[in-house]
């Protein structure tokens, strides 16, 4: 799928800004990949004519026109972002040098040289045209010269440069300037300044909404509604919003305005207005007009007054029926409206598809007797207790991640939802709107996606221990040999007779220490490979360590490693899962004891130390006297198959990542190259309320 992109700023600004947008789109649709084409100005109507794009993302002038001419219909509005500041709304700027004391309004201007980006830019000359037109001047007449130079950042060079004496651009070009250091905003004089409430960036023009995202009228409506999901549900710091530095994006604007400026300046699609004049009327139906002008004149006042309640209504009525449209039938979420009683006022279509209920069984019901009257449980949800109510009642939006709502057929389905105050035209609260997705697959995924973890970690201790094998095996034959060794000796004693009970009772002694230090090593390799149940239990994390250390002791003898343990008794117990977090110990561990295998100089020490976080929390460290890591590969270290081992998989430390992060935890490496490496992980302490897990960092 072709997304054509105005190149306002050059084809490769435009490809670096809005290929990552691309790439999402591509991501979050299946089944279809997004390419951007970059378009210039007089490209754009020509690959809309000959269908070479599928979607459109042009500033708002053009696509006025594109909706009258094409078809073209708008599903999302941009979000524009300089530096901190999001806007879905944007005008033009008129500038000129800060030393030119001779030019400080807009009839000022007149007999200048002036420079703007393009004749059918809304923000780089029509929004500017406009002004020039209430202060009396026709930039087509009154300059000593008007140029275009097609590219905004172009325009304001051109100005600093002298080589123009004044120009306009769309509001934000100078701040993003400003923001890569290619020009100071002080070099500059903003002519007819403007200052609008909730707007940061310099501005000499009324305010229009920004660029529309648009399908082309051979796109599937089902299609674009998907593309309009995805829209709406990126994140505002997403990569891609980064790369386009802009802030997401938000529901259709009404594009009204811009129809009117184009109007004012009699543009297409209103060029033909301007044409027909009073006196091509007069001379056209002179006849009609002489016939009606006895019943003109007495009929005069009632029609205007007829004629203005009319205009009115008419207005009020597209105003309310594109919003109705808008909120109803953009996207495919359940929409429902509530009044200050409770019932429901309108519903959308997907909300007859996934409830089961039909609009007239719901218009004027109780919405939370019929959907939201039980809990998950089975327990009764009390009205009090509804969001939906709360919303109205005290003038708060709400976003509500896991509930359930009810189906006709008695059956409940997960929801997250929305819940927003509704307005009328005096900003008081009527009721709210509440937005809805049944979140049934994403639930599924989730619990899918949990449970390939818990597998892939099993997985990763059998391998650890496949590992470990060789030196637990000898660990394990050395009690067996001295248990052998002190039976035969038993023997020997009994056969031989005689007074040697306390010899005989010191060797089954010692048989039964080396029988309890065999079993506690099978113990802990046994709970170690078992597969685990995801239940959370109270755990001690010294208690863990000691367990860990059973199971390196033999490989940390081998390696030449001293195990030094510096463990905080009062560190208090974690909510967790036993052998995952055994598993990350020993993942740490075993690094640890591998990083210092090459190590020729100093000794080689494994340290592992647990000390309070706060209030809240438990930090363990482990450390080691190794070569540590380089900066490079600390960046990519939590990365699935990054690994500096000979023969690793690059599995451990992200798996122990997931763990970590799947107990609300967070774990990190600090250290330097060549001073060893160092590991912490953090997890909350228990509290009072087992569900309420936090700490501070």
């Amino acid at each position: 799928m072709r997304i054509g992109v105005l190149s306002h700023r050059g084809s490769e600004a435009t490809l670096k800004m809005w290929s990552p947008t691309a790439d999402y789109l591509t991501n979050a649709v299946h089944g279809r990949r997004f390419e951007v084409v970059p378009l210039d100005f007089v490209e754009v109507n020509p690959s809309i004519e000959s269908g070479d794009v599928d979607f459109v993302l042009v500033n708002p002038g053009i696509y006025v026109n594109l909706e009258v001419r094409y078809r073209v219909s708008r599903i999302a509005t941009l979000n524009n972002l300089v530096g901190e500041v999001a806007s879905n709304v944007f005008g033009g700027v008129i500038f000129t040098r800060m030393d030119r004391d001779d030019l400080s309004s807009l009839l000022d201007l007149q007999g200048q040289r002036f420079l703007a980006v393009d004749e059918t830019s809304l923000g780089g000359f029509q929004m500017a045209w406009r002004q020039f037109q209430d202060a009396g001047l026709n930039p087509y007449e009154d300059f000593t010269s008007l140029l275009f130079k097609g590219i905004h950042d172009d325009v304001v060079m051109a100005v600093l440069n002298g080589e123009a004496d004044a120009g306009t651009v769309r509001t934000d070009i100078l701040e993003r300037m400003v923001s890569s250091g290619t020009i100071d905003l002080n070099d500059f004089k903003i002519l007819n300044a403007k200052f609008e409430e909730d707007f940061y960036f310099n501005l000499s023009t009324r305010l229009y909404p920004e660029w529309p995202f648009s399908k082309v009228q051979h796109t599937p409506n089902e299609l674009a509604q998907q593309i309009a999901v995805a829209l709406l549900n990126m994140p505002a710091n997403h990569v891609a919003a980064q790369a386009g530095n802009y802030a997401g994006w938000t529901i259709p604007l009404d594009y009204q305005p811009v129809h009117e400026i184009f109007q004012a300046l009699s543009l297409p699609p209103y060029e033909s207005l301007a044409k027909f004049t009073l006196m091509d009327a007069i001379r056209k139906y002179w006849y009609w007009l002489l016939g009606g002008l006895i019943f003109l004149l007495s009929m005069a006042f009632m029609t205007t007054w007829v004629a203005r309640l009319n205009r009115e209504l008419k207005r009020a009525q597209l105003h309310l029926e594109q919003r109705h449209e808008l909120i109803l039938n953009s996207v495919a979420d359940g929409i429902y409206g509530v009044d200050l009683q409770g019932n429901s006022t309108f519903v959308n279509r997907a909300m007859e598809l996934i409830t089961g209920w039909k609009a007239e069984e719901l218009i004027g019901q109780n919405q939370h007797d019929i959907l939201h009257h039980t809990h998950a449980d089975g327990t009764p949800h009390p009205r009090h207790e509804c969001p939906v109510y709360a919303t109205y009642r005290d003038n708060v939006p709400r976003f509500v991640d896991d509930d359930v709502f009810w189906k006709k057929d008695g059956t409940s389905f997960p929801v997250e939802y929305t819940s927003t105050p509704l307005r009328d035209e005096h900003e008081g609260v009527v009721g709210s709107v509440v937005v809805f997705r049944d979140i049934s697959e994403q639930k599924l995924a989730e619990e899918e996606a949990r449970q390939h973890q818990m597998d892939l970690a099993h997985v990763a201790r059998l391998s650890t221990m496949g590992e470990m094998a060789s030196g637990i095996a000898h660990e394990i034959n050395q009690p067996l040999t001295a248990i052998a060794t002190n039976a035969h000796a038993c023997i020997r004693m009994l056969e031989s007779g005689g007074e040697k009970n306390e010899r005989i009772a010191d060797a089954i002694e010692r048989i039964g220490t080396q029988a309890e230090r065999a079993g506690e090593i099978i113990r802990q390799l046994r709970q170690f490979v078992r597969k685990e149940q995801p239940q959370l239990t109270d755990v001690n994390l010294n208690e863990l360590i000691n367990e860990v250390v059973v199971l390196i002791k033999p490989e940390a003898l081998k390696a030449n490693v001293r195990i030094d343990l510096d463990l905080d008794e009062d560190i208090g117990s974690v909510r967790a899962q036993h052998i995952q977090i055994d598993q990350v110990i020993l993942n740490l561990a075993r690094n640890a004891i591998e990083a210092m295998m090459d190590t020729t100089d100093g000794d080689r020490i494994l340290a592992i130390m647990t000390r309070k976080g706060g209030r809240n929390a438990v930090i363990v460290t482990v450390s080691d006297t190794g070569p540590g890591l380089s900066e490079e590969v600390k960046e990519q270290v939590f990365n699935p198959f990054v690994t500096t081992k000979p023969s690793g998989m690059g599995l451990g430390l992200s798996i122990s990542q997931g763990i970590i992060d799947a107990h609300k935890g967070r774990l990190y490496v600090d250290s330097e190259s060549g001073q060893g490496a160092v590991f912490r992980f953090m997890l909350p302490v228990t509290k009072g309320d087992k569900g309420d897990e936090t700490y501070e960092q």
